[in-house]
């Protein structure tokens, strides 16, 4: 690798960790509880921190990083770019996953990776998911991702497309939430715009979730409101284990199962 790529990994790798103690940060702040941090060591390279909190406001919020390296299975490696000459790889990320305790705070994702094989790439995005829809909250979240793809240059209407296809249950016919923004291999030879933008968005999600739930944490609701959130959550759990690409990544590269699984919410009614 050269120097070049060696600083790019170096500033990708501190971001993801300051990202993260900025979600801990702001999430603490609405919530009675305190998150509890475990390192996990990659057999064949790397490791990560997982961060979790099981709150009032945040029922269970994930916050992990990672920074792993090695090489893909002959298997996995023919789906990524960059490694016709070599399998080996280097990868950086975060994810988080809120599922609130309010049946009226729509559930947020969030994650973004820096993956470097013979290539290098962002990759990433973020949705809602609520089991009660709300158009104030809907059209708020995604005019800010609009704004600001705007301001970096970047194709909103598009990532947008991408995030309601890939978010999308095809052996139901529906979809997961109300969508947000999905993109990957976002390599446009200027890494700076690029990793501002990575920089940006990540700051947004952290906003919009802190005064999303802030703004809703203490509504009321009803038994039949957590029938509803019980029945969204059921089809989170089908399309993490049936669609969801990191879920698969993770897997496919000896990643932490436990971290893996993170995203899952904490209670499920199957109907």
């Amino acid at each position: 690798m050269s120097k070049n790529i060696e600083d790019k990994k170096k500033l990708t790798s501190n971001w993801f960790q300051d990202l993260q103690n900025q979600m801990i940060s702001s999430f603490e702040s609405l919530d009675t509880k305190r998150f509890e941090k475990k390192t996990w060591n990659r057999p064949g390279g790397g490791g990560g921190t997982m961060a979790i909190m099981k709150g009032e406001v945040f029922e269970k919020v994930g916050v992990n990083i990672s920074v792993v390296h090695g090489k893909f299975s002959e298997e996995f490696r023919k789906k990524i770019p960059g490694t016709e000459n070599s399998a080996n790889f280097w990868a950086a990320g975060i994810s988080i996953v809120a599922h609130m305790k309010n049946p009226k705070i729509a559930a947020a994702h969030f994650n973004t990776r820096f993956i470097v094989t013979e290539k290098s790439w962002f990759g990433g995005g973020c949705d809602l998911t609520p089991a009660l829809p709300e158009n104030e909250e809907t059209k708020s979240f995604h005019s800010g991702l609009e704004n600001l793809c705007k301001k970096n240059s970047y194709d909103y209407p598009k990532w947008k497309k991408e995030c309601d296809e890939y978010f999308y249950l095809k052996h139901r016919k529906e979809p997961r939430g109300v969508g947000g923004i999905f993109f990957d291999y976002l390599n446009e030879d200027n890494f700076e715009n690029e990793f501002n933008f990575i920089k940006n968005l990540g700051v947004y999600f952290k906003n919009f979730v802190h005064d999303n739930a802030e703004r809703k944490k203490d509504l009321p609701y009803t038994e039949e409101d957590m029938k509803k959130l019980m029945h969204k959550r059921s089809r989170y759990v089908e399309f993490n284990l049936l669609y969801d690409r990191g879920t698969l990544f993770g897997l496919k590269t000896d990643g932490n199962v436990e971290a893996i699984l993170m995203s899952m919410p904490p209670k499920v009614e199957w109907n």
